[in-house]
């Protein structure tokens, strides 16, 4: 097995460390996951490549117990991809909810029309077949192969960045965009058999979500703390332009939400007088009702009506 490189040459913010290698955190890493992964649906042998794929889409900047119950009504709805192929985009965006990003909703609709099209409706197993699909990304092409299929990919999401980030490089936080540092990373520290590297990547994305959080990291339950090169550093604190959240009240995704929580209540089209009434800004509110209009999140029918996407 290779080392893990020891200094990441572009990360910035970094200062390099000496950090373990890849057999030194495998096995603790495997063994805490097995004691401690959640029961999700997803992660199930009956969720399928497709259920896998579902949750994924949901699961990017939303937290798993909002996805839950959308992502089950999801499935008994639309159990593979050509059933919701089979439906109007719109009741994509409507099934949706409110689990913010609606965008992803029309791309994962997206994805299943391609998916029936191109592979008779099955969700393919290739990397490459998956990264071709519409609105399917390096993340989540690695994640389906990963977790659906088994195979040996790097995936890495923010919780693996920053257990990474932490054990290896010694920083509290990796760098707010993915860097080609870091894939380099991942793909050593990956085990080389196969079905352990899947293993792994579910692993660590765990011990992410749960123990090495962004906030409040517990490191006395953490099964590396004693390798971790950032606990062993005396966990210095971020270096760098501070970490803010996404500010939503006020803003045009609030505005957005809020129009289009009308039109997924609404079995008809929608008046203008309707949407006018969720704000009181004309200016933002127009803003904003173009917005998912260009984003082809609203259709815009004679009369000044709306409605969601048909098709």
């Amino acid at each position: 097995m290779t080392a893990i490189p020891s200094t990441p040459e572009t990360w910035p913010e970094a200062t390099p460390t000496t950090g373990p290698d890849a057999v030194g955190l495998h096995a603790p890493v495997l063994a805490w996951f097995e004691q401690n992964a959640r029961d999700l649906p997803w992660r199930r042998p009956e969720a399928g490549a497709w259920g896998v794929m579902v949750s994924e889409f949901m699961l990017q900047q939303t937290p798993v117990g909002r996805v839950l119950p959308v992502y089950e009504q999801w499935l008994a709805r639309w159990p593979r991809p050509a059933d919701l192929a089979a439906d109007a985009p719109g009741e994509a965006v409507r099934a949706w909810g409110r689990l913010g990003y609606p965008r992803r909703a029309l791309r994962l609709h997206g994805a299943a029309v391609a998916i029936t099209e191109r592979h008779g409706g099955d969700v393919p197993s290739d990397h490459a077949q998956l990264l071709a699909l519409p609105g399917i990304g390096e993340y989540t092409a690695a994640a389906v192969a990963s977790f659906a299929y088994g195979q040996r990919h790097a995936v890495l999401d923010t919780n693996v960045r920053r257990v990474f980030a932490r054990s290896v490089t010694g920083v509290q936080y990796p760098p707010n965009a993915t860097t080609a540092a870091e894939r380099k990373l991942a793909r050593a520290l990956l085990p080389d058999d196969e079905r352990t590297a899947a293993r792994w990547a579910a692993a660590s994305m765990e011990l992410g979500a749960l123990v090495c959080t962004a906030r409040n990291e517990d490191c006395a339950r953490c099964p590396i703390a004693r390798q971790c090169a950032w606990w062993l550093a005396g966990k210095p604190a971020h270096d760098g332009p501070a970490r803010r959240g996404q500010t939503y009240a006020g803003t045009d995704r609030q505005v957005r939400g809020r129009l289009l929580a009308v039109l997924r209540d609404a079995v008809t089209p929608v008046e203008q007088a309707a949407l006018d009434a969720v704000w009181h800004d004309p200016v933002q509110r127009a803003r904003a009702l173009d917005g998912l209009v260009a984003d082809g999140l609203v259709e815009p029918l004679d009369g000044g009506r709306y409605r969601l996407p048909a098709g």
